[in-house]
């Protein structure tokens, strides 16, 4: 499913519980998934392109095959996907949302595909991949939240030996974009890039299955910078508290410039009955914003729909409201409303010569609203169907980089899963 779909917040989801990088599953099978997508973006203030608005409409079908691992002390198997897009709707005078690829015209492409796959190894309860995949770490995580996902090459190794821990270490040197079908792209952060640098990880996530739980990870953008997080969180009965931090630091021949920030957030959650309250502080200390590649790459609180609320300096708030209505009676339906507020944001004192130099200005503050309405059926034919409608705003002054924007989703998926 597209993760696009706020829950609690990637730091509280994804942290605790790390997927394996292809399938989501271990067990052989295939699955299909149908994405229907829908995307406005009405521009307050003049885009960079000279544009008041983009839109684009798109239907996508996502496969996966996952085989089992051959008998024998070492096991050997093969996962593949492959991913068709169409384009329904997406002139060139707006096209540009992410959610298709423009041609040499600057139009919206008519429709695109990929196809990749990964060698898969096992010995004991250590899994090997090797080739093409989606990755879900806190510091390299492909994203999903457009009509095609994001997808890196490399390798990646998992064990579960230890009791409630998963370790995991990967490379990956080649990177497949959200609208674009090559596997030779780049992922863009806020002044980095994967341009002839590759990405290496090692980390663990302890999941003891009581209150406490965590992970700790070490990422390197080559040649670029070295990147450590930490998560803890801590659940009793209604009430959860999750804490995460990032220590980013220039590396090698600092192809981006110098960087030398800490970024943490804390996020606390109340639940009772069809109700739940959240409310995050999170914080940038630093000349330079928190930057990251590959679009899920930030397990921060405050990253949400649109902005990042990470610029350099930058303290922000949220608060957060989502209720369940299968108390009343209407099981599958949800409704989110969340507000962010970003303030002190400096960029004044990026280093010269870098990728972030003029960037920020000083005072800069910018906010967002997320209104998010879901419905997922729940028995019959159409079981998993899924509907999402939402609707983001964000302002912001000038010294922050961020557009003034409202921008309006309508994402219908229906999955379809197998096993052989």
């Amino acid at each position: 499913m597209i993760r696009a779909t706020p829950g609690p917040g990637r730091a509280l989801l994804a942290t605790l519980v790390f997927c394996p990088a292809v399938g989501h599953a271990e067990e052989p099978g295939w699955s299909l998934l149908g994405r229907h997508y829908f995307l406005h973006s009405d521009f307050r203030s003049p885009s960079a392109r000279g544009q008041n608005y983009r839109q684009e409409w798109a239907q996508g079908f996502i496969g996966e095959v996952r085989s089992g691992f051959t008998d024998g002390v070492l096991g050997v198997g093969v996962d593949a996907h492959g991913f068709v897009g169409v384009k329904l709707d997406g002139g060139r005078g707006h096209a540009g949302t992410g959610l298709l690829p423009r041609d040499s015209d600057g139009r919206a492409a008519s429709d695109y595909a990929s196809a990749g796959g990964a060698l898969k190894l096992r010995l004991g309860s250590t899994r090997l991949r090797y080739g093409e995949m989606m990755v879900e770490t806190p510091v390299f995580d492909t994203g999903d939240k457009r009509l095609h996902p994001e997808y890196a090459t490399g390798w990646l190794i998992e064990n579960d030996d230890l009791p409630d821990w998963h370790l995991q270490a990967g490379r990956f040197n080649a990177f497949n974009n959200q609208d674009n079908s090559s596997r030779h792209d780049d992922f863009q952060g806020y002044g980095a890039s994967t341009h002839g640098h590759a990405i290496s990880l090692a980390g663990a996530t302890f999941v003891p299955g009581g209150a406490y739980g965590g992970a700790l990870y070490v990422g390197q953008l080559q040649d670029t910078w070295r990147q450590t997080y930490l998560n803890l969180s801590w659940t009793e009965g209604r009430w959860r508290l999750d804490g995460n931090l990032y220590r980013t630091r220039d590396t090698g021949n600092a192809s981006a410039g110098a960087i030398d920030t800490l970024a943490y957030s804390l996020l606390g959650k109340y639940h009772a009955g069809a109700q739940a309250v959240s409310l995050a502080y999170q914080k940038i200390d630093g000349d330079t914003p928190f930057d990251f590649v590959g679009g899920d790459s930030i397990y921060l609180a405050n990253s949400i729909k649109y902005a990042d609320f990470n610029g350099p300096g930058e303290r922000s708030w949220q608060l957060r409201y989502d209720l369940d209505f299968t108390f009343f009676g209407v099981p599958g339906l949800s409704v989110m409303g969340r507000y962010v507020s970003g303030r002190g944001i400096d960029g004044s004192h990026a280093p010269q010569g870098g990728v972030y130099a003029g960037q920020y200005g000083a005072g800069g503050k910018h906010w967002e609203r997320d209104i998010d309405l879901k419905y997922v059926v729940q028995a019959g034919a159409a079981k998993d169907l899924s509907v999402a409608l939402s609707h983001v705003s964000h302002r912001a002054n000038r010294a922050q980089a961020g557009d003034d924007i409202d921008r309006l989703y309508l994402i219908i998926e229906y999955p379809l899963t197998g096993r052989f």
